[in-house]
């Protein structure tokens, strides 16, 4: 087979466009959804501290 190839280089040169003509085919029929938007996951900390400072907050939630 790699004979082939060798002695017919055009061929290979055919067959390997075709691959690429295949691929960026494939690529641009994939639909949407294969790509959904990935949010980074996210934490909210409410804390009432009477009296204290933002500084003394923050430290005490902190884990």
């Amino acid at each position: 087979m790699l004979k082939t190839f060798i002695e017919r280089p055009v061929l290979s040169t055919v067959i390997s466009i075709i691959i690429v003509i295949l691929g960026v085919i494939s690529i641009t029929s994939l639909p949407i959804e294969e790509y959904p938007d990935i949010a980074p996951p996210t934490i909210k900390v409410t804390a009432n501290y009477t009296g204290a400072n933002a500084e003394t907050v923050l430290e005490s939630v902190i884990v």
